[in-house]
């Protein structure tokens, strides 16, 4: 007895053509078949040269006759929009070209890319270590087990939860286990989750630094969070303020490096932190921005170590390789962990592929070597910058420690939006500190003008024309106040 659900060598032409979307419609199905053709080969979804599916493939796919099709495509041949050659089937002809705006119609000129640009806030994407990651991939793949090609787990792949645990214990001085490292997809995503997890807690404010990014504040902000200011010093945050702001449960902070300014939090204000915390029950969270990235000594440990269970540490590959890998982490209070691992959801945001490559290329060592590769880097871009500016505009200022991809460039009162506009003038894209500043009604920031110089972004080969056309803008600058 023949198997009835056996396909026959004669169905299987309809069940093996290429697949093409077209929307029939009109009045009758060849007319509207035939639109659907034209259009496809007007619009250029259909190329010269195309081929289109057989009659019987095509029929089979939009449920019509198949003589319905073999019609349509006889008429458009006959029109010239498509044509028949034995042994090659039917193609959209060569002449069909989509249509070209007219001669002289109105376009909008293609935007004008800066030439040069130090904005903050990117590593070096040139020096991203391709041939060492696609090693710890090919590794990472090849003894991959087969669940990591599952959805996973919402805290992220065990064994980058491993490799990070141990990294940060011995380079960060984070108290850690596996079971507290939750993986996210950048700190914007981690913030978010935190966000969620402290307005279920019916935290009413946040309290943030008076200069940092505003997308950060909004993510609070959008959560239904007030974020009321702690003022910025050369000391870092004024933390002492805490204790007189009413309402607040939880403080961010960037206590290694403080973003923009380029201040470490003083180690009598971090205490002041912790004790506040203890005190209220509070939350400290922390992002550990540039924290691997100190200069002139080592880098002092983070905050999470005075007190686990009172911060939330936030840290991220997207300034020690790349932010595209969308790769970050955040060790959190053990209490906290099932609460934001419910906010994340049932499956992960990162690829699992991401995560096994980047253990691997933690566990090898090939992370320690290429950040330390990178912070010499750093370190000489740094230098090369201040000692020109001493030579060029010796009347601006370099202040904040040696550390990070950014320093800050103290100007003259009243000049900082004249010389960013003078850097576009040269294509040169810069920021001024007041894109930082947040006028939070409870502490606004001092007011000062300064620019914040992203120097670690450019390539090698643009590197030495950048810093050239940035002496060239700041050697205008005057000395007299306003």
């Amino acid at each position: 007895m023949a198997n009835p659900w056996a396909t026959s060598a004669a169905d299987a032409p309809a069940k093996l053509g290429i697949d093409l979307h077209l929307d029939v419609e009109g009045p009758g199905l060849r007319a509207g078949l035939m639109n659907a053709l034209r259009d496809a080969v007007r619009t250029g979804r259909l190329a010269p040269g195309t081929r289109l599916p057989s009659s019987r493939s095509l029929a089979t796919d939009l449920g019509i006759a198949r003589n319905t099709v073999a019609d349509s495509y006889a008429e458009l041949i006959a029109e010239g929009w498509l044509i028949a050659q034995q042994g090659s089937g039917t193609r959209v002809a060569s002449r069909a070209e989509p249509r070209k705006p007219a001669a002289g119609a109105l376009t909008a000129p293609p935007p004008r890319r800066p030439r040069y640009g130090l904005v903050p806030g990117s590593p070096n994407l040139a020096e991203f270590p391709r041939t060492q990651w696609l090693a710890a991939a090919r590794r990472a793949l090849n003894t991959a087990p087969y669940d990591a090609f599952g959805y996973g787990d919402a805290a992220g792949r065990l064994e980058l939860r491993t490799a990070l645990a141990s990294y940060l214990a011995r380079v960060r001085g984070v108290e850690v286990e596996p079971q507290r490292v939750v993986i996210c997809a950048g700190f914007h995503h981690g913030l978010t989750l935190v966000s969620q997890v402290l307005k279920a807690r019916r935290v009413r404010a946040v309290a943030v630094e008076s200069y940092g990014f505003e997308v950060y504040r909004d993510t609070l902000t959008h959560a239904g969070l007030r974020t009321p200011a702690l003022n910025v010093d050369e000391h870092g945050a004024c933390t002492d303020d805490l204790a007189r702001m009413r309402g607040v449960g939880a403080v961010l902070l960037t206590p290694a490096h403080q973003y923009p300014t380029g201040i470490e939090l003083r180690a009598d204000r971090r205490a002041a932190t912790v004790d506040w915390a203890r005190t209220t029950g509070g939350l400290i969270l922390e992002d550990d921005y540039d924290g691997e990235f100190r200069y002139d000594r080592q880098p002092v440990g983070a905050l999470q170590g005075l007190d686990p269970e009172r911060v939330v540490y936030f840290g991220s590959a997207s300034k020690s390789l790349a932010p595209g890998l969308r790769l970050a982490w955040m060790v959190l209070p053990n209490d906290l962990v099932p609460e934001v691992v419910a906010a994340k959801g049932h499956a992960d945001w990162s690829s699992a592929l991401e995560q096994l490559t980047l253990a691997e290329f933690i566990t090898a060592g090939a992370y320690d070597r290429h950040v330390r590769a990178m912070r010499l880097r750093y370190r000489r871009r740094r230098d090369q910058l201040i000692a020109a500016l001493a030579q060029r505009a010796p009347n601006v200022r370099v202040t904040g420690m040696s550390a990070g991809l950014q320093a800050v460039l103290e100007l003259p009162r009243g000049t900082e939006r004249s010389v960013v506009a003078a850097a576009a003038h040269r294509s040169l894209t810069v920021h001024g500190i007041s894109v930082y500043r947040y006028h939070g009604a409870d502490s606004p920031a001092p007011e000062h003008d300064a620019l914040v110089i992203g120097y670690a972004a450019p390539p090698d080969s643009a590197w030495a024309g950048t810093l050239d056309a940035l002496c060239t803008v700041l050697s205008t600058v005057s000395n007299t106040q306003e």
